[in-house]
């Protein structure tokens, strides 16, 4: 009885010890620039803790070391085309990008430096949003409504090759139906789920890395052609918040908000009527216990620190998508810059 007393302290004691998620309870952020040039940038990407993948307009993409600062860049040509690139992602060994109209082009990292063409799409109506991956196997990436359906392809091999989810396979939506392109934040994953933001109000699920799919209907009502959910983020497979607007009425503040605790089964709107209004990306803070919330835009940086309930102002200073390098710092995009953030 002792020696189990004895080690029924010590987890005690070990536990005890665990540091408590909870708010962090920020007032301010610090920005410093690290890239500034003439391309606009909705996309980036975390390589590993010392390395900062990027694709923007003009066929730019690049990485910054975070350490030094020291920066990589290249231009991506396609014959005469010169793409834009609104979506990217990785896996432990290569980098992936994704441009948005006709011709559709996804490239992965080659050999010899350059990228390698796997994927390309062309025709009516072909633009691609979002692009993740579940793990270093398994991608997925999303696009607006092609000859009947949304556009959903998947990778099983690493992104070697890629494969159009069939019509067949999907809740059908209506024609025009597709995804905003501002933030490489459509997609949200966690273990083998996936969350998608239409444009619409509906959002399409899956329990099973893309095998099957259902469509749940949003708290939402959108009356005009840019009012929707922007982006969508998970804390962890329960707890879920997604935001949007309108972006050309960034002071619209109703039907832009929205939060889930039960893995998206249902979703409640919240802060309805109150600020912020249009915002593109949205993001959780590490470490906090899901309470606290970043979200950014054209029209600055707004907080949450009670689950996205109500918000506060920290900068007006404007970008499109945003990363978390940990609990305190983050980086953050957007036209003709990446930066870093610190919050206090």
């Amino acid at each position: 009885m002792r020696y189990h007393s004895a080690i029924f302290i010590l987890l005690i004691a070990i536990l005890g010890c665990q540091p408590k998620e909870t708010s962090h309870a920020y007032t301010k952020v610090a920005i410093d620039p690290i890239f500034e040039d003439s391309v606009s940038i909705r996309a980036i990407e975390f390589l590993d803790d010392q390395t900062l993948a990027f694709a923007g307009s003009n066929g730019v993409y690049g990485t910054i070391d975070l350490q030094t600062e020291r920066l990589r860049t290249n231009v991506q040509r396609y014959d005469s085309i010169v793409p834009e690139f609104r979506a990217v992602g990785h896996t432990r060994s290569d980098f992936f990008m994704l441009s948005v109209a006709d011709p559709a082009l996804l490239y992965k990292t080659g050999d010899k430096g350059k990228m390698q063409l796997v994927y390309k799409e062309e025709g009516e109506g072909v633009f691609y949003d979002a692009l993740t991956f579940w793990n270093d196997l398994e991608g997925i990436a999303v696009g607006d409504w092609v000859k009947g359906c949304l556009s959903v392809l998947v990778t099983r091999d690493g992104g070697q090759t890629w494969q159009k989810v069939p019509c067949s396979n999907l809740p059908q939506f209506e024609e025009g139906i597709g995804a905003f392109a501002a933030s490489n934040t459509n997609i949200a994953i966690q273990g083998s789920k996936a969350w998608i933001i239409t444009s619409n109000e509906q959002l399409l699920y899956t329990a099973d890395k893309g095998s099957t799919w259902k469509a749940t209907k949003l708290p939402i009502s959108i009356t005009s052609e840019y009012l929707g959910m922007y982006s969508l983020d998970f804390y962890n497979e329960l707890v879920g918040y997604g935001i949007g607007g309108d972006f050309s009425k960034p002071e619209l503040n109703r039907s832009n908000k929205i939060k889930t605790i039960d893995g998206g089964e249902t979703w409640q709107l919240v802060a309805d009527g109150q600020d912020p209004g249009y915002k593109s990306c949205v993001q959780y803070v590490p470490k906090s216990g899901g309470s606290d919330l970043v979200a950014l835009g054209y029209t600055g940086i707004t907080y949450s620190k009670d689950g996205g309930s109500s918000w506060s102002q920290l900068s007006e200073e404007g970008f499109y998508t945003l990363r978390f390098l940990n609990d305190s710092v983050a980086y953050a995009a957007g036209r003709n810059r990446i930066a870093k953030l610190v919050f206090q």
